[in-house]
């Protein structure tokens, strides 16, 4: 046997039967005409495949090395010497597998999520402040656009002056999603002459982003009748004026939590019901994940709720033309994140968590 934890063994073994019920799921006649549903299994197993690969060659290798090591010290000195030649080989491949199916294997998991909810909110800054919010939605996009992951805004509200954003919920779904934004959690800074600016002052402004995992139905459990208060009204715009006459815009209470959703989008009020709730499920779940996970909770507790959060990780300088992550060393080019190449950065803290949880193995 090859020199693995007991541990570490037992984890693969268990991801190996996932995509082998993985497999049969995608086989049965009646969730293969459900297309969302073999998108999302999909999503899990492409995540998982690389991880199962490489497990399963190294056990294949484990097979193979008490045969080898057999003939190597057999009676036949042509067989003994080719196998002798193989051994060091199939070692060293299994250690390199191994090293590689562990920094998959702490990725995993977040690249089983695909499906996240963005909460953009303008922070500090005024009407500056709802322009940098809009600004950051469109870097968003374009990312987005640039992995043919698919967007949804759910719900905006327009600052009514100068055509910025005070908040917006995005729905973004597709491979990688969770694993790559929700590095955006928390508050980005942004450097620049805002347009309002006669003097030519540079200002600071800010942006909240919370990122959260959509869950699956099969993940939260909400009693709709007995646990949630619907309210129906007419939507309301920037200073609470009635925008319409027509009550579509839905709000809810999730009674066990105190958690609070509205959703006014569109002009349908089943749309809007279906959206809410949606969203109702996401952040229960989350305070569900942060009940059972100590360390979860501490990092993510600040996002629920109003998207605030105090920590901040991007400093955006229009001045310099750099952008400056507080969590790397490395400075990235500002013209190309604005343009949503943020693959750069990704990469950069996928590669440094990576290491952090290789080393708590």
């Amino acid at each position: 046997m090859i020199d693995i934890p007991e541990t570490l063994r037992s984890k693969l073994d268990q991801l190996d039967g996932q995509v082998a019920d993985l497999e049969r799921d995608l086989s049965d006649p009646d969730i293969v005409s459900d297309h969302v549903r073999v998108r999302d299994l999909s999503i899990k197993k492409a995540a998982l495949d690389p991880v199962v690969a490489g497990w399963r060659r190294v056990r294949a290798i484990e097979t193979e090395l008490p045969e080898l090591r057999e003939a190597a010290s057999g009676d036949d000195a042509e067989l003994a010497e080719l196998a002798r030649d193989e051994i060091p080989a199939l070692e060293s491949e299994a250690a390199t597998l191994i090293e590689e199916v562990k920094k998959r294997l702490v990725t995993a998991d977040d690249r089983k999520v695909g499906s996240v909810i963005m909460e953009i909110r303008a922070g500090a800054g005024g009407d500056e402040a709802g322009l940098w919010a809009r600004d950051l939605m469109q870097v968003y996009d374009k990312y987005a656009a640039s992995k043919g992951w698919k967007t949804e805004l759910m719900d905006l509200s327009e600052d009514g002056g100068m055509g910025g954003v005070r908040s917006a919920i995005v729905n973004v779904q597709g491979e990688g999603v969770w694993s790559e934004l929700a590095f955006e959690a928390g508050v980005h800074s942004v450097k620049r002459v805002p347009v309002t600016e006669a003097q030519g002052r540079v200002h600071t402004s800010t942006c909240t982003v919370a990122v959260l995992p959509e869950p699956e139905e099969v993940d939260v459990k909400i009693d709709w009748s007995g646990d949630v208060e619907e309210h129906i009204t007419t939507a309301q715009g920037p200073g609470g004026q009635n925008v319409n006459k027509v009550a579509t815009a839905v709000h809810l209470v999730h009674k066990p939590t105190g958690v609070e959703v509205r959703m006014q989008e569109t002009k349908s009020q089943a749309q809007n019901r279906e959206k809410a709730r949606r969203l109702l499920a996401t952040r229960v779940a989350e305070i569900e994940r942060q009940k059972a996970d100590a360390e979860r909770a501490e990092n993510r507790r600040s996002q629920i709720g109003g998207g605030e959060r105090s920590e901040k990780i991007r400093v955006y300088r229009y001045q310099d033309g750099i952008v400056a992550d507080q969590r790397l060393t490395e400075k990235f080019t500002l013209r190309e994140v604005l343009e949503g190449k943020l693959g750069p950065i990704f990469e950069a803290l996928i590669e440094q968590e990576t290491a952090r949880r290789l080393a708590e193995l």
